[in-house]
C-alpha cells in the first residue's frame, strides 16, 4: 500500500492547515520507524516499512500526482491511500471515502489526473473561512491556538486509523474511526 500525505514543501508551510497530510505521515514514520528511500525521480520523500510505503510529495500541492504516480509505477503499487485537508468538513472531523470528486482541492485534482480517482481518501476536516475569497490564505495559514491544543490528538487518531486500514477494509476503518463532530473546548 502507498500512503500519501498531501502538503507543500518548505518550512513556511510546515504547520499550515494544508499540510495536515504531511503531519500524519510524519507520525507514521515515527511510529513505524520507516526507512527513507533515496530516489530523486520520486519528486518526494518516500519511506518504507514492511511492504508499505509512505510519501510526502515535494512538488507543491498542484503537482502532487507526479510524485504519486512515480512511486506507484516504480514499486508497482495498486492500493493507494491519500490523506488530505478538507474544507467541507468541520475542524478535527475524520472521514473516509473511496473515489469521488476533488472538490476544488488541487492536490486531489492532480492525483485524479495522474493516477485516477480509484484510491482511498482520508479526509481531515479543517473547517472553512468566513468568506470564500479567504480560502487560499486560510488553508495556507497555521492552525489557531485553540485548534493547536487538539492537533496532536487528532493526528494520532488519524495515524491509528491508517494503521488499522493496513489490515482492514475501508468500511471497517470508517466504522471504527470516523469522527463526525468535534467540539472545540
Amino acid at each position: 500500500m502507498l500512503i500519501v500525505g498531501l502538503g507543500n514543501p518548505g518550512p513556511e508551510y510546515e504547520k499550515t492547515r494544508h499540510n495536515i497530510g504531511f503531519m500524519v505521515i510524519d507520525e507514521l514514520i515515527r511510529r513505524k520507524n520507516a526507512q527513507k528511500l533515496s530516489s530523486s525521480s520520486f519528486e518526494g520523500l518516500c519511506y518504507k516499512f514492511q511492504n508499505h510505503f509512505l510519501l510526502k510529495p515535494l512538488t507543491f500541492m498542484n503537482l502532487s500526482g507526479n510524485s504519486i504516480v512515480a512511486v506507484k509505477k516504480f514499486y508497482k503499487i495498486e492500493k493507494i491511500v491519500v490523506i488530505h485537508d478538507d474544507l467541507d468538513l468541520p475542524f478535527a472531523t475524520l472521514r473516509f471515502k473511496h473515489g469521488g470528486g476533488h472538490g476544488g482541492h488541487n492536490g486531489l485534482r492532480s492525483a485524479d489526473e495522474r493516477v485516477s480517482k480509484n484510491y482511498t481518501r482520508v479526509r481531515m476536516g479543517i473547517g472553512k473561512p468566513e468568506y470564500k475569497g479567504e480560502v487560499s490564505s486560510y488553508v495556507l495559514g497555521n492552525f489557531n491556538e485553540q485548534e493547536q491544543k487538539h492537533l496532536g490528538m487528532w493526528i494520532s487518531k488519524t495515524a491509528d486509523a491508517v494503521e488499522f486500514l493496513l489490515e482492514n477494509s475501508m468500511e471497517d476503518t470508517s466504522s471504527k474511526y470516523t469522527i463526525k463532530k468535534f467540539q472545540l473546548k
